[in-house]
């Protein structure tokens, strides 16, 4: 058996979690919102129209924030489209994705959604056919108590109260050339900051996200996000990353390395942020908000994709059928967020229901968890406090990308309110377990609560419809304490979640 040493210290804290880093996200895409979360005629729906039995795994995740309503879609989205009595709300050609937008579900429906979900909203602006003039009446819309044009259109709609949304994106991946409205970084700039000026006129308590690069492999990354900073650095709170991985090579042990490459993406972008706060001799401190991240290529690699009839009203597009091999990177990409918690404040797995998300629905039947809802469940639930830094001593391999991956992927929080410590911890290999060490420095007096394992025995096994708990966590895990020595055996390929309590005196 394999043997790895970790060393986390009580003194060594990486920073304070914000539970925002376990957001989600759902735009008019696919079956996200149409047969995902809104499906009128569903035995399950509620009086609006939203699945009960959705909202139900979406608490269960315990997501704190959702990013709405795009994504691609936003930059030809006219917001207005979908507010007042849905019978004259107008039938649009969404071009983003090739679908017919109905526009039933709105701003409104989508803020109740979300009361409803136990969660927020992050709301994003057009900024690809659209700009200034309709950011800010939706921000007077949404958030300014009444007396005006747009907050009275609010309240004749049915809602008296604002809806106070505290989190606003200025636009969506405005890099990449598939959007509508595609801009350069100083045309992106310009309009960025134009834009987050007069919406924070309207409500100062607002937090803005400027959209960042599309992926650390666009052309212009990072002089995109220095760009962009040199306009908005003294008006916007956060900078957007975005980052997708897939496996279509089969090729597991570089696979499960990505998130190597995720870490050196947040770093590349702390560095031009501090970089522009330099320059601009600034003590503002602007943060990181990783807005879509994810596996991302079953759909298309199956041709599903392809199959999904272009302008119909619901098109069934990027529909991962994940498997397990995703739940470990997924894990892996999980524990990279919390080892840069000091600088990545909120994030946003993409996306929810349907669309690349750890929950799927059968249109008019059941709804299940896809493989990769087990890892966020968990960190969503127990990873939170203070994140504590690892010092891993693990066995290392190669892979086709990367060099020296250690076998073990870990993370700790500290939740001192609670007097508990969670370890998460992943193994990489899939030929051995491993026995880990790992030293608690400055905490005496914890017993094991529980070890929960998720494992397989077929890397490529998922849930399905049929077989909704094919693959499932377990509380069998083998750890035990002495002093402030946890000993625990990882099985291979597996994630893990250890959680400590003070002992009672």
């Amino acid at each position: 058996m394999k043997k790895a040493k970790v060393i986390y210290d009580k003194e060594f804290v990486i920073g304070q979690v914000d539970k925002r880093i376990y957001g989600s996200f759902l735009e008019h895409m696919g079956r996200a919102i149409y047969t995902g979360i809104y499906e009128p005629d569903h035995p399950q729906a509620d009086e609006m129209g939203f699945r009960k039995d959705v909202l139900e795994l979406v608490r269960k995740l315990n997501v704190p924030i959702v990013r709405y309503p795009g994504g691609n879609f936003v930059s030809g989205y006219n917001w207005e489209d979908g507010i007042g009595p849905k019978e004259k709300r107008p039938r649009r050609l969404e071009l983003a994705w090739r679908a017919i937008e109905t526009n039933e579900v709105g701003v409104n429906e989508f803020v109740e959604w979300a009361k409803r979900a136990n969660t927020s909203v992050m709301m994003t602006v057009n900024l690809g056919t659209r700009g200034i003039d309709a950011a800010r009446n939706l921000v007077e819309y949404c958030n300014f108590p009444g007396g005006t044009y747009y907050s009275d259109l609010r309240r004749q709609h049915g809602y008296e109260q604002p809806h106070n949304i505290k989190v606003w994106c200025l636009g969506n991946e405005m890099d990449g050339d598939w959007q509508i409205g595609h801009k350069t970084a100083h045309e992106y700039g310009r309009i960025a900051r134009e834009t987050a000026k007069v919406m924070k006129w309207v409500d100062p308590s607002i937090e803005l996200v400027a959209a960042g690069s599309s992926g650390p492999k666009m052309p212009t990354f990072p002089e995109w996000e220095a760009i962009v900073l040199d306009h908005t650095y003294d008006l916007v709170d956060y900078v957007s990353l975005h980052v997708y991985y897939g496996n279509p090579e089969k090729d597991t042990k570089n696979f499960v390395a990505k998130s190597l490459e995720m870490e050196e993406f947040i770093k590349t972008v702390i560095s031009t942020i501090d970089y522009v706060k330099a320059k601009k001799r600034s003590k503002k401190v602007v943060n990181i908000s990783f807005d879509e991240w994810n596996v991302w290529y079953h759909a298309h690699l199956e041709g599903k994709d392809q199959k999904a009839e272009p302008w119909a009203q619901i098109r069934a597009i990027a529909e991962e059928d994940y498997v397990f091999e995703d739940a470990i990177l997924v894990g892996c990409m999980l524990i990279a967020l919390l080892k840069h918690c000091d600088r990545v404040k909120m994030a946003c797995m993409a996306q929810l229901v349907n669309v690349i998300a750890p929950i799927t629905t059968v249109k008019g039947g059941i709804t299940y968890r896809q493989v990769i809802y087990y890892p966020f469940m968990h960190a969503a639930n127990f990873g939170h406090g203070v994140a504590l830094l690892p010092k891993v001593n693990s066995p290392k391999y190669d892979s086709k990308d990367f060099t020296d991956v250690p076998y073990i992927e870990t993370v700790a929080t500290y939740n001192e309110e609670k007097d508990e410590i969670t370890v998460f911890a992943v193994n990489r290999d899939l030929e051995e377990e491993m026995q880990v060490e790992f030293k608690l420095d400055g905490f005496e007096g914890f017993e094991v609560v529980e070890h929960i394992v998720y494992e397989s025995d077929d890397i490529y096994k998922g849930n399905t419809a049929e077989n909704p708990d094919n693959v499932v966590p377990h509380k069998g895990g083998n750890s035990r304490i002495e002093g402030n020595v946890l000993t625990s055996i990882l099985p291979k390929f597996s994630w893990n979640v250890i959680r400590l309590k003070k002992k009672e005196n």
